[in-house]
């Protein structure tokens, strides 16, 4: 399948083909929710803590005696029902990061960015070349695009990613780190021409495959 190449001036000025199997695939929405859902639990720092009651100080003398008080029975200041007490069953820290099969982390991949174009918010540039970091001449070209949500992945271009670092609702990420919340976390997804072959072979396994065999080496 072909699709429009356009300038920052967001013209055309030529032409690429697409692996209808990576832009054009099935959408599959349970995956995009399963994949989504594993990268927020991963970004989570599981720091969350509290003091059962015997982390808390304080003494284990009862604090009347057993009969006569009038009540009820208690073993010590500590037990969760007084003020200052343990916290009974509360959160403590743990990891929730997981992930899922490698198979479905590249399908969700396929489906994020068939959704993109499908919906006519997938955008391939020829390049996106600055002089300095210039935050507003990222903005201007994303006013040209009509939209102030963008995540433009590129390969190492050091000046652009300065550049969009300061925008609140738009990202720069390289090809490498291309991931589904991104995609979905944004309204258009604009690509470079030059990042093109490390997106799709990220989608199809390639770069997995390429990272195995020089660890194997």
């Amino acid at each position: 399948m072909q699709i429009d190449i356009h300038n920052t001036n967001i013209e055309k000025v030529g032409s690429v083909d697409l692996p209808e199997a990576i832009f054009a695939a099935d959408v599959k929405a349970a995956l995009l929710w399963e994949q989504v859902r594993a990268q927020r639990a991963s970004r989570r720092r599981g720091t969350h803590s509290t003091k059962d009651r015997g982390a808390v100080s304080g003494s284990n003398i009862k604090p009347f005696r057993q009969k006569g008080t009038g009540n009820a029975r208690q073993g010590s200041r500590r037990a969760p029902h007084f003020v200052g007490g343990g916290v009974s069953m509360g959160p403590r820290p743990r990891v929730y990061k997981y992930r899922l099969p490698r198979s479905a982390r590249r399908a969700a991949l396929k489906s994020a960015l068939s959704t993109r174009l499908a919906e006519q918010n997938l955008l391939v540039l020829d390049k996106f070349e600055l002089a300095a970091p210039k935050t507003k001449e990222v903005a201007t070209f994303l006013a040209k695009l009509g939209t102030q949500s963008a995540l433009i992945v590129d390969v190492e271009n050091g000046n652009l990613k300065l550049s969009a670092k300061n925008l609140p609702t738009s990202k720069y990420i390289g090809a490498d780190g291309l991931n589904v919340y991104d995609i979905l976390n944004h309204e258009k997804l604009v690509l470079t021409q030059a990042c093109l072959d490390q997106v799709i072979a990220k989608a199809t396994g390639e770069t997995d495959e390429a990272a195995a065999e020089q660890g194997a080496a």
